[in-house]
């Protein structure tokens, strides 16, 4: 079972080597991501089934790479809560590369955009399967690198300057969290997550002051990888600047990065740590983590839904819309966070990857939805469209799904991820009938509420009415709509089959809060100094 930890980042490097090699090769190029990608998902699917699912399941498994023991060794790990992830990005990932295949202008699918779409999964993966803070760091440089030639990736004055704010802001993070990670080296003595965990268990001889400092400048990395306010300023440009099905993986995939990352920081390495935190009145960097999450995603979710609400063009209402619905997301950790029920954490983070697995599916449905109608018009100028029903019966019925699906209507997998987000709210309400729960709750319905706008306006302006002009310009792509069609079957099957989901989602968050399980996987027995 060790073996088939590193199995997701063998495939995702042999599809950008691949491809790179095949780069004087159109056809064979385009077909190597396909399998590259279908490999990669039968392969995380296997690495699931063993994980979570086998009556013989291995629970949380290590594989040091070159045989080098943790802490002094690269620790890759894979247990729930990386396997949900994975599973995520693997569905995401099948769909973007057959999208991108049959959506982007062959002539620009030629030497690099393949090769660069492998080196993104790389990233992503690596990052879900880290047990390092140094080496997050470097998947997430990875991940990132490949993301920045995909913004710019048309090259013209919008884009260039979408690209430079994009590069500007995660450079920024960037030195931001290697100065997070050095000086946590510094203090802690060790880079290792479950070393980590030991070691602020029982912080004997060391100052451990600092960390809730360096911890909170990375929450700020993580906060801008995931695009909450205040850090969702490079989120529309570059969403509207990246081809759609990269801008479907931005949204669906990479910043789950960033919410993952907080959940494994804060909940599996930093909540059995008895830390001074005297300005938010706790012991633990999860007092700090609380409150200050919370108000990044009560403003996410405004801003995202009011900005959506007010959009001209298709793809910068589907952009403000992933800030609101991150926000979404977030707002569970948050009240994870400020919980001492272990009942009700486990629920908020439930609540969030339920909700984080309906926000990749969707999303990516409704961005790829967007491609088939630029792929058809030439446009996403919602003025412009308008009659698309007329053109196509079989995508007008898949924009309707993921439309409903985003507004949470039943059965669909929007449905069950807003029902357990509002469920955490409502409970922690209950338990804490506080200002701030209050407040969230309505931030929440505020968000529910925009969703039912902005969603609303963009099926009937793009699909009631006689067709425009720009959509009866060119046919509609049957194989590309078979496609997107095919995602938003999935996103009813989610749902309909949703009892398999929750249980995935169950032990992915029992993964989380379980520190010593994880500690037991990189080092038998929980001592890795």
């Amino acid at each position: 079972m060790a073996d088939l930890v590193v199995a997701p980042m063998l495939v995702a490097f042999g599809m950008a080597a691949g491809t790179l090699l095949l780069r004087g090769r159109a056809r064979l190029q385009r077909g190597a991501t396909v399998l590259g990608a279908a490999v990669y998902a039968a392969v995380v699917g296997l690495l699931a089934y063993r994980t979570v699912f086998a009556p013989e399941a291995t629970g949380a498994v290590a594989y040091q790479i070159g045989g080098w023991p943790a802490p002094f060794g690269i620790t890759l790990v894979v247990d729930a809560l990386s396997a949900f992830m994975l599973s995520m990005t693997a569905v995401v990932t099948l769909f973007a590369a057959v999208v991108s295949v049959r959506f982007i202008d062959p002539r620009n699918q030629q030497v690099y955009y393949h090769p660069l779409f492998g080196f993104l999964l790389v990233g992503v993966t690596g990052a879900f399967l880290t047990g390092d803070l140094f080496n997050l760091f470097v998947w997430f440089e990875t991940m990132l690198m490949a993301s920045y030639v995909f913004v710019a990736f048309y090259g013209d004055a919008q884009h260039t300057a979408a690209a430079t704010r994009y590069v500007v802001l995660n450079v920024l993070g960037g030195i931001f969290m290697l100065l997070s990670v050095g000086g946590l080296y510094a203090t802690v003595g060790t880079l290792n997550m479950a070393d980590m965990a030991v070691v602020l268990a029982d912080p004997t001889g060391i100052e451990t002051a600092p960390v809730v400092g360096f911890s909170a400048l990375v929450l700020a990395t993580f906060a801008l990888k995931a695009g909450l306010v205040p850090f969702q300023f490079w989120v529309p440009s570059a969403y509207r600047a990246a081809p759609l099905p990269i801008a479907a993986m931005l949204a669906g995939v990479t910043k789950k990065v960033g919410i993952y990352a907080i959940i494994r920081l804060y909940f599996t390495v930093f909540a059995d740590a008895s830390l001074s935190t005297p300005f938010f009145g706790g012991d633990s960097p999860l007092a700090f983590l609380a409150p200050v999450l919370l108000v990044m995603a009560a403003a996410s979710v405004l801003v995202g839904g009011l900005g959506a609400v007010s959009r001209s063009h298709l793809d910068g209402l589907l952009a403000y819309s992933s800030i609101g619905q991150v926000g979404f997301i977030a707002a569970p950790v948050a009240v994870a966070a400020a919980t001492v029920s272990d009942s009700l954490r486990h629920l908020a983070i439930v609540a969030a990857l339920i909700y984080a697995l309906h926000h990749a599916l969707t999303k990516s449905l409704l961005f790829f939805s967007a491609a088939v109608i630029r792929d058809t018009a030439g446009t996403t100028r919602i003025a412009d469209l308008g009659g698309l029903a007329e053109r196509s019966s079989l995508f007008a019925a898949t924009f309707f799904v993921a439309g409903l699906s985003l507004i949470g209507v039943p059965p669909l997998v929007g449905f069950f991820g807003k029902f357990v987000v509002f469920e955490a709210a409502v409970v922690r309400l209950a338990a804490a009938p506080t200002v701030a729960s209050v407040g969230l709750l309505a931030v929440l319905l505020a968000g529910a509420f925009l969703t039912l706008v902005y969603s609303t306006r963009a099926w009937t302006e793009c699909f009631w009415g006689t067709p425009t002009e720009a959509v009866e310009t060119d046919p509609v792509d049957r194989r590309l709509v078979a496609v997107v069609a095919t995602l938003a079957a999935l996103v009813v099957l989610v749902g309909v089959g949703f009892e398999p989901v929750y249980t995935f989602a169950d032990a992915a968050a029992e993964a989380a809060l379980d520190t010593e399980a994880y500690v037991d996987a990189v080092a038998p027995g929980g001592d890795t100094t």
